[in-house]
């Protein structure tokens, strides 16, 4: 699951980086290139196709390695220039703080956890290591919009400190 989840997110993530124009499709690493293809779907193929051929030859869940090289380079390149560029890290940034204004809230008010999510909550002592549990529970299963709406209407934020491309 993890190969195939590292798989999927590598090619799927340049190319949407690609279409949002934060890096451009010739920058693909020549290696990815040469030994998968320059389009998502040959990419794809050839990594699923390796680790077939991997498990089918050796009894084991691996890719051959000049396959696993060129996943390898293809990660480095979506780190260094897609997850990790400064945009990103404030965008990152933004969404930490807002969730953890978001959990201290509930955690601090479990009763209102009570009207949105469980019972259970009405019992518990506010900021107590359950009703932190519990918030971060509730929190850790919104959605992005939802999560921005609770944001600007119980904590009165401002749409200008919200993460970049929610649309609430």
């Amino acid at each position: 699951v993890s190969w195939a989840d590292r798989i999927a997110y590598v090619c799927h993530d340049f190319e949407d980086a690609v279409a949002a124009g934060i890096v451009a499709s010739h920058m693909l690493p020549e290696v990815v290139a040469r030994r998968c293809g320059t389009d998502r779907s040959s990419q794809l193929g050839t990594f699923v196709r390796s680790m077939i051929d991997t498990a089918a030859t050796t009894g084991r869940i691996g890719m051959h390695p000049d396959i696993a090289e060129a996943l390898g380079a293809f990660r480095r390149f979506n780190y260094d220039h897609v997850y990790l560029r400064p945009a990103s890290r404030r965008q990152a940034d933004a969404v930490i703080v807002m969730l953890r204004a978001l959990v201290e809230h509930y955690a601090d008010r479990p009763h209102e956890l009570a009207n949105e999510r469980d019972d259970i909550a009405r019992d518990l002592d506010a900021g107590s290591p359950e009703a932190v549990r519990m918030a971060v529970a509730w929190v850790s299963g919104m959605t992005d919009r939802y999560a921005c709406g609770r944001a600007m209407s119980l904590l009165g934020w401002e749409r200008d400190r919200l993460p970049a491309g929610i649309d609430v």
